[in-house]
């Protein structure tokens, strides 16, 4: 149903594309799927350890061994995907996502040591689940109007992002937050469904080949991959944690989920133009430039955030971070799939781009963790926030191909 629905917007406006459109539209609905199974729990992780007892540093040396767990398997997820194919790779990260969601459920009752299983089958789960599906949309989009889709995506991606933690706070404010991973648990069953009604974009059953890999479509952009990677952390777990202690204030009550599903929720409102906006930028040859200038507003975002001291600065802040993000994402993901497209070696280079974004989320919540121990968790967040200004800046620095051409 929800992929018929993508097939029937998307056929109009490259109706020449029939033969391929069946499958980025089941890609379309199975991507919302996962981001609506992950989304509704991953976006109170973090807060729900702090409420448990957890310290900052404790949260941020979780993700650091998390984050290098995830760099350290990359190839060998690579490899799997090869192997099985991404559509398959998929069904089976989503599998891996399951019993995290329940290990996580039960940490209260059994202890910290079940965050162990957090950290082995997520960290499979995710990072198989990003390479696979970097090698099936990279594979199946248009060349012409990638861009395009690639905005469509997004839009899909950031509609959902936006809805799931509204949902997801509301149930985990009215049932508690672990009734929320079980329901997360049950959607991951049937997210990989859609994408089986086509076959495999690249044919399974491969491997690995670094005989003659073009280096030189990797060491450009070594620098902005790993800064991309610590902007994610960055948005994502460090802002959460300072908003929900400094700001809104954690208690014992699950009111601070729904509040925070709420805020995060904001963001869709900025993802659904500017998504379609920057589409048309890239496709018209403008991609170098979107990813300029939306990366100095993205530090611009987090150099702003220390000074943010309510729900409406809450609000307009992840508003402007969205735009921003979204833009330098965007226009990076076209640049990462026109040289996975030019290395003849797709699978090879997906796994060495995420080997690199994770490596970036490590080193961030390894900064977090340093300065965690030497001031006060308030003082050590807007340090933090000051170190990933600077570094996101980093992004400018992607060197490809495509935005080489005239």
């Amino acid at each position: 149903m929800i992929e018929k629905i993508f097939h029937s917007i998307l056929l109009r406006r490259h109706f020449w594309r029939h033969a391929t459109f069946s499958e980025v539209a089941e890609l379309y609905a199975s991507r919302m799927l996962r981001m609506f199974a992950m989304h509704i729990a991953s976006a109170f992780m973090s807060i729900y350890l702090f409420q448990q007892g957890y310290s900052v540093f404790f949260i941020a040396v979780f993700w650091a061994m998390f984050y290098v767990f995830k760099a350290m398997i990359a190839l060998i997820c690579a490899g799997i995907a090869a192997r099985l194919g991404p559509k398959h790779a998929i069904l089976l990260s989503n599998i891996l996502y399951i019993p995290s969601m329940i290990a996580f459920a039960l940490v209260p009752e059994y202890g910290s040591w079940l965050l162990g299983f957090v950290i082995l089958f997520q960290g499979v789960s995710s990072t198989l689940y990003s390479i696979a599906y970097s090698i099936d949309f990279s594979k199946v989009k248009s060349v012409e109007h990638a861009g395009k889709e690639i905005a469509y995506m997004n839009i899909v991606e950031k509609v959902t992002t936006g809805i799931s933690p509204l949902i997801g706070g509301i149930i985990a404010y009215i049932m508690g937050p672990q009734v929320v991973l079980v329901i997360a648990a049950i959607l991951f069953l049937v997210a990989a469904g859609p994408l089986f009604k086509s076959a495999e974009p690249e044919p399974p059953h491969q491997r690995l080949n670094f005989k003659g890999f073009p280096w030189r479509l990797v060491r450009p952009s070594i620098a902005s991959q790993i800064a991309l990677g610590f902007d994610v952390f960055t948005s994502g777990t460090v802002w959460t944690l300072f908003t929900a202690i400094f700001i809104l204030g954690v208690s014992q009550s699950n009111e601070i989920y729904a509040t925070n599903g709420a805020l995060i929720s904001v963001v869709l409102f900025a993802a659904l133009g500017a998504s379609y906006a920057y589409g048309k930028l890239i496709d018209g040859k403008k991609g170098k430039e979107l990813l300029q200038f939306t990366s100095i507003a993205n530090s611009i975002t987090h150099f702003i955030r220390p000074f943010t001291t309510n729900a409406i600065g809450i609000a307009g802040l992840n508003i402007a971070n969205e735009a921003a993000t979204t833009g330098y994402t965007m226009a990076y993901t076209r640049g990462i799939f026109d040289n996975a497209d030019l290395s003849g070696q797709r699978t090879t280079y997906i796994g060495i781009v995420e080997v690199l974004s994770n490596l970036g989320a490590a080193i961030a919540a390894g900064v977090l963790a340093l300065l965690v121990s030497f001031m006060s968790d308030q003082n050590a967040m807007a340090v933090f926030f000051y170190v990933a200004a600077g570094v996101v800046l980093l992004t400018m620095t992607a060197r490809f191909p495509l935005y080489r051409k005239k």
